[in-house]
């Protein structure tokens, strides 16, 4: 019975219509075809269907051209991006004659990925870059140098902050090559420039920026960035050790050798003499000064005698265009009216005079402003920085961590940088900053219980030269703070007696004629100070209560060291007074006990040889004279008989110092130093004699290492004129004693040019 039904039903169905119904279109029959289709194209830009590809192109072991591997810079997926990247640096590693034609193509599409959401992709990039940037010329990345610091400084305001610790590590590669475009127009003002960007970036991750120019010096402290986003340790050091490197070469202080221009071979001869600003009374005094002692092969690089030079015509024509009249400050119209009673002297008059019209001249140094608000700016950042770090990093119990002692050393490289270019502008102009002073004391305070900064814990007992090395920054940078600070009181002694009473009221009643009156330099201080450096001098290392192996002091600590030894020797500090002549003997017989050849030498005749000089410069107004204690000249005395015996160890090498040696010896003798008496001066003749010849007990007479210099050179004729100088100035019978070195100098210019001119200058002697 069912069964029949269901049939019925089924057979009913087969022959029913179907009910249309409004709004419904009509069906589809059940056994209709489905003919439609859909397509997509396919792109083939670079498949040899649609071009021919170059069988001769050089490829990666991924058979990858360098077209591909750019166009794969732009993939999808991060993984390829990274591996783009490194199949670039594998290409043009082993096809190195590509990178010049492609740089363009490169540079343009790399910057693209710098602010990357991939981390991978960014570390890739990095070390890309770090590689690329030794391989073309520094001349070459400079036109690319817009748009690479466009794409970094954007990439220092993203929002993630990882992107923006990276950021600052192309930074650090920029730093590295092009430091000056980095730098560029950092003072400016909504510039716009890249310094005034990067800088603005520096300060936006560290949440302690402002905009120049709201507020002033005195104006309060905005954060740049939105974010609230705490950095960790690590990162926070990464950022303030680029911002070191960047102030490191954006604020330039004269003598500190960071000119990415200057050779590293040459910038390493040059001793640092900016300090004695502060006991000249104008800086072309001190320019003059500085002068005398600089060899010829310096003086193209240093700037300071360039354009002294001038060529002498026998008659006057327009086409020469001979100027001797030379430049004089003091012709200036000056706006201050002074008083009868105001000039106490005509060369107080003079000084202040060359202030007035220099200040309405040249005015207020823009990088000294710039320097002095991000000094105020920072110092928050750094106090703070600096006082989360020493509990940890001087802890007498335990080693140092790595990144709170980076992180220490960096926060003194700023401080370095900032106050040492604004106190040197004190130093040379007269013009105090309050409150960059006011900075550095508080700062000196906190530093000061742990000077000197000495290795505890499990490091003292295993030596680790990382570490050591880190301490010793440490206690270099205090001690050259702190003669940042005692140089700039010593600019009193410059001014007239009516500026000074007003320097001293601008100070709050600080007297800065002597050291024991500041609050932050104390007596206390000074002599840990001289300690330290005394230690240092002797090759001794701080330690706590562990023997260390004596080592000669670098020639960077030692040209880093002589603003402080200058400050402790120059100062008026009865209390020190002790102290200080301690100093200067171990500077002496450290000078004396240096080997000739070491390079640390070179520094010391530099340094030495000017203070014996100093109180011959008619402008010079500092403390420090010869001939005012009996001891001191009893050592400077004997650091001169020795000079000679350093120039014939020389010989024919190390020739820069054998001439400033030579030239301190002329400077001596023209003139007419204390400290060259008649019995110095004849026993320096006789150690002359050596240098041009010498009686050897098996071959008999051999010329001395005068012979070993170029003939015809400007050196030889230097040394003739140091002894017809020494010769002509024979004052007494023990002076003027046949001493052979006339004849000595006769046979060793023998058969040269210069035997007629040593005839001309002093003339032959019988039997010669």
């Amino acid at each position: 019975m069912p069964k029949s039904s269901k049939k019925k039903k089924d057979k009913a169905a087969d022959f029913s219509k179907a009910k249309l119904k409004l709004g419904k279109g009509k069906q589809t029959p059940s056994n209709v075809v489905d003919t439609s289709f859909k397509a997509r194209s396919i792109a083939l830009p670079t498949q040899s269907i649609a071009t021919d590809k170059d069988s001769d192109a050089p490829t990666t072991k991924r058979r990858l051209t360098f077209d591909a591997l750019i166009a794969h810079l732009k993939h999808y997926n991060a993984s390829t991006r990274r591996d783009a990247i490194l199949g670039l640096r594998e290409l043009l590693e082993a096809h190195p004659e590509l990178i010049n034609p492609h740089l363009t193509a490169l540079v343009k599409n790399c910057v693209r990925i710098i602010g990357d959401e991939d981390a991978s992709v960014r570390k890739a990039l990095l070390a890309f870059f770090a590689w690329l940037f030794r391989q073309v010329p520094r001349d070459d990345i400079i036109p690319h140098s817009p748009v690479l610091l466009l794409f970094t400084t954007s990439a220092q305001t993203h929002i993630f902050p990882e992107i923006r610790i990276d950021a600052v590590r192309f930074l650090d590669i920029f730093l590295e090559y092009i430091p000056d475009v980095v730098t560029e127009g950092w003072t400016l003002s909504g510039s716009g420039s890249h310094g005034r960007r990067v800088l603005e970036g520096y300060l936006g991750i560290l949440n302690a920026g402002t905009t120049f120019g709201e507020g002033g010096d005195t104006g309060p402290v905005q954060a740049t960035s939105t974010a609230s986003v705490v950095l960790s340790a690590a990162s926070k050091l990464v950022v303030l050790r680029s911002l070191a490197t960047f102030l490191n070469y954006a604020v330039s202080i004269t003598g500190r050798n960071n000119d990415s221009a200057v050779d590293a071979p040459l910038a390493a001869l040059i001793t640092p003499t900016w300090y004695f600003s502060s006991s000249f009374a104008s800086t072309s005094a001190l320019h003059a000064f500085d002068a005398l002692l600089q060899p010829i092969r310096s003086q193209s690089t240093s700037g300071t005698r360039a354009d002294d030079v001038r060529t002498w015509h026998p008659e006057h024509s327009v086409e020469t265009e001979e100027d001797f009249v030379g430049k004089f400050d003091l012709a200036q119209p000056s706006s201050t009216a002074w008083m009868a009673q105001d000039l106490d002297s005509v060369h107080a008059a003079v000084i202040a005079l060359s202030a007035d019209g220099q200040s309405s001249v040249d005015g207020l140094d823009p990088q000294v402003t710039a320097a002095a608000h991000i000094a105020r700016t920072l110092h928050p950042t750094l106090v703070s920085t600096f006082l989360d770090c020493a509990p940890t990093v001087f802890s007498p119990s335990s080693s140092p961590p790595e990144t709170e002692l980076q992180m220490v050393l960096v926060v003194c490289r700023i401080c370095r940088s900032l106050y040492g270019r604004i106190l040197q502008d004190t130093a040379e102009s007269g013009r105090t900053h309050g409150t960059a002073e006011a900075d550095l004391q508080t700062m000196l305070s906190y530093l000061s219980p742990y000077f000197p900064f000495v290795i505890n814990g499990q490091s003292a007992a295993r030596r680790d030269i990382k570490i050591e090395q880190a301490f010793q920054d440490l206690n270099l940078i205090f001690c050259e703070l702190s003669s940042f600070l005692v140089l700039a009181s010593q600019i009193d002694n410059k001014r007239p007696p009516m500026q000074r009473s007003k320097t001293r009221s601008t100070r709050a009643g600080r007297s800065l004629s002597s050291m024991e009156d500041s609050p932050a330099i104390s007596a206390r201080q000074i002599e840990r100070v001289s300690q330290y450096i005394m230690q240092l001098l002797r090759g001794e290392v701080p330690t706590a209560g562990v023997q260390s192996i004596p080592r000669p002091i670098t020639p960077q600590a030692y040209t880093s060291l002589l603003p402080t030894i200058w400050s402790l020797i120059n100062g008026r500090h009865s209390d020190a007074g002790e102290s200080s002549e301690q100093l200067f003997s171990a500077v002496v017989e450290h000078a004396m006990k240096a080997s000739s050849t070491s390079a640390v030498k070179r520094h010391t005749i530099d340094f030495l040889g000017r203070l014996t000089l100093l109180d011959l410069e008619p402008e010079y107004l500092g403390l420090f004279r010869c001939g005012q204690n009996q001891d001191k000249d009893a050592k400077l005395r004997e650091w001169i008989m020795q000079l000679p015996k350093t120039m014939w160890e020389l010989g024919g090498n190390h020739l820069s110092t054998t001439e400033t040696i030579v030239r301190l010896l002329l400077r001596l003798s023209q003139r007419r130093s204390r400290l060259l008496d008649p019995a110095t001066r004849s026993s320096l003749k006789s150690r002359l004699v050596p240098y041009f010849s010498i009686v050897h007990p098996a071959r008999g007479k051999v010329r001395g290492p005068y012979a070993k210099l170029s003939v015809g050179s400007p050196l030889r004729r230097l040394v003739l004129d140091l002894v017809a100088t020494i010769q002509g100035h024979a004052s007494s019978k023990a002076d003027a004693g046949d001493d052979g070195l006339v004849a000595a100098v006769f046979e060793a210019v023998s058969e040269t040019p210069e035997e007629s001119y040593m005839a001309g200058v002093i003339g032959r002697p019988r039997g010669i």
